[in-house]
């Protein structure tokens, strides 16, 4: 199913949506938890980005699969490209419990203590969400690296 669109390979296709996008999700991430007043302006588009990224992650790697059949096995690529979503998923639940707080934030009104516990908490999930958004980055940079080595490793030298 993941295999080639038009004769091409759907793999690099897919990838370059979620090279593209993972990395705005996680500059998205870190600038909503960092900044508070940007949460309601942009809270809700760093999320939808994180959840197409995060979606398209089942899509790059079964058509990596494809590729794979294909071309051979690109080592530790996979494996790393197989580990990815376990980074995106934690980034995304972050990223809308630090939305969904600062919605919840302008409906209930909360008083003394009620909001110290409360701004405590988002806090929390901000540092929590720094850390995930700084974790998937990385983690984006090792499956591109080895995936760029696995492409083109024997094919350029330097000098």
């Amino acid at each position: 199913m993941f295999d080639l669109i038009n004769g091409l390979p759907v793999h690099p296709l897919v990838v370059h949506a979620v090279v593209v996008l993972l990395p705005l999700a996680t500059l998205g991430t870190i600038a909503i938890a960092v900044r508070p007043a940007w949460r309601r302006p942009y809270g809700l588009l760093v999320v939808g980005c994180t959840a197409v990224a995060t979606a398209l992650l089942p899509v790059a790697t079964s058509s990596g699969e494809a590729l794979e059949e294909r071309v051979g096995n690109p080592g530790e690529h996979a494996e790393l490209g197989d580990q990815l979503i376990w980074f995106a998923i934690p980034m995304l639940l972050l990223a809308a419990a630090l939305w969904w707080l600062d919605r919840r934030s302008l409906t209930t009104g909360a008083v003394g203590s009620a909001r110290t516990a409360s701004a405590g908490v988002v806090r929390t999930v901000a540092v929590l969400a720094v850390v995930a958004a700084l974790a998937t980055s990385v983690q984006v940079y090792r499956v591109g690296d080895s995936g760029a080595r696995a492409a083109w490793g024997d094919q350029v030298s330097s000098k």
